[in-house]
């Protein structure tokens, strides 16, 4: 070989290798990032059989979980004890765990009709907000509930939800609806409210259950009268989400959800462009709370990987 092609031909070798690992990266998979939803643990939270103190300890120790999303209504007292969060935020530090959201109910319905109910209920959740911010949660979900006649709900869910989302952007939090029955569940109703509210820390909080039209909470887990599409719901609020739900109910011998295809909506969240974490709520009777968070986990790594 004479020494200019030899020149020639190695230099080509050592672009070649010196771009591979940018090609490589390029095409990285999207990681799976699991979250624990506190709901997953509320019944033995509520027999006083767990400590909802310990929620970060929890998740670390019991399941390798690193991010939490906790639920409001197991602190009953504590929504202006500034001292009791900014102790929970240094648990989670202490367990490295981070905390991601806020859930957030009955304070009152965003969607009310009557003006001065819907301004009581956006102050309601003022406290609220605080508190996501003394835990660092950057996200705080809501429940998007009102009136019983979709036009005068449409208008007065945009206007609780707009003013409740620039409180919050003052405090960094993001505000979140999640599909929790009736007109919240209505995903194509939510997408166009989230556009036209049209605020940088307003979005959606997916579910995979919770799509019942006709029933407050819309839980699948039984039977509704009313069942919005769940893989077209989640499709179409993934492009607001800011979190999402993995809810589970109960499993066949395969480990396999009986009520939600875990394939086809982990494959959904994976190939869209929404890159957080993806939250285990358990809710299922037939298992008991601690084998339905390891049963959901360990489906999501298997639905996710062959996604």
């Amino acid at each position: 070989m004479k020494r200019r092609t030899f020149i020639r031909n190695s230099a080509m070798g050592a672009t070649a290798l010196a771009t591979t690992p940018l090609i490589a990266c390029s095409f990285q998979e999207k990681a799976l990032q699991i979250s624990l939803a506190q709901w997953s643990l509320h019944r033995s939270f509520g027999d006083g059989s767990l400590d909802p103190v310990d929620f970060a300890s929890i998740a670390m120790e019991k399941y390798g979980i690193d991010a939490v999303e906790f639920v409001n209504g197991l602190y009953p007292d504590k929504a202006n004890d500034e001292a009791f969060w900014n102790n929970m935020k240094t648990r989670s530090a202490n367990a490295g765990v981070r905390n991601l959201v806020l859930m957030v109910d009955d304070e009152g319905d965003l969607g009310a009709a009557s003006e001065k109910e819907r301004l009581k209920s956006v102050e309601n959740h003022y406290k609220w907000i605080n508190v996501a911010k003394l835990l660092g949660c950057p996200t705080m979900r809501v429940n998007a509930f009102g009136d019983a006649d979709r036009d005068i709900y449409r208008m007065a869910i945009m206007d609780g939800m707009a003013r409740l989302a620039d409180y919050a952007a003052k405090s960094d939090v993001n505000i979140v609806i999640e599909n929790h029955g009736l007109f919240s569940s209505d995903a194509t109703l939510i997408a166009g409210i989230i556009k036209e509210v049209n605020r940088p820390n307003f979005g959606s909080f997916p579910d995979f259950g919770n799509w019942c039209l006709s029933a407050k909470w819309g839980t699948t887990q039984g039977d509704c009268d009313k069942e919005y599409d769940r893989y077209k719901g989640v499709s179409e609020l993934l492009p607001f989400a800011k979190a999402v739900s993995a809810k589970s109910y109960n499993f066949n011998e395969q480990g396999e959800d009986t009520k939600i295809d875990y394939y086809r909506m982990m494959k959904i969240v994976k190939k869209s462009d929404y890159n957080g974490y993806i939250g285990i709520e358990y809710e299922g009777m037939e298992k008991s709370e601690h084998e339905g968070i390891l049963i959901t986990k360990k489906l999501m790594k298997k639905a996710w990987n062959k996604a």
